[in-house]
């Protein structure tokens, strides 16, 4: 049986929070390693900036649901 994508190409959206954090975390291993030139460290800067805010918004999201879930509101959660 073939493994399910954890997350989509390095352009796209992660699937998951899990998934953008393993792909920023090689993304640093690999722009930390002063092996990429110029074109590929800018394109991997901005991508890593992509990361970071979707697991930022990510975060954010749970956040907001545990401080509903503490305030003793039970209440159907969407994200936006």
């Amino acid at each position: 049986m073939a493994k399910a994508p954890t997350s989509t190409p390095a352009s796209g959206t992660p699937v998951s929070y899990e998934a953008a954090l393993q792909e920023l975390e090689q993304l640093v291993s690999r722009l930390e390693s002063g092996e990429l030139p110029l074109e590929q460290l800018l394109t991997g800067y901005q991508r890593g900036a992509e990361l970071l805010k979707f697991c930022r918004d990510k975060l954010e999201a749970v956040e907001g649901q545990i401080k509903v879930l503490d305030e003793g509101t039970l209440k159907t959660w969407t994200p936006e």
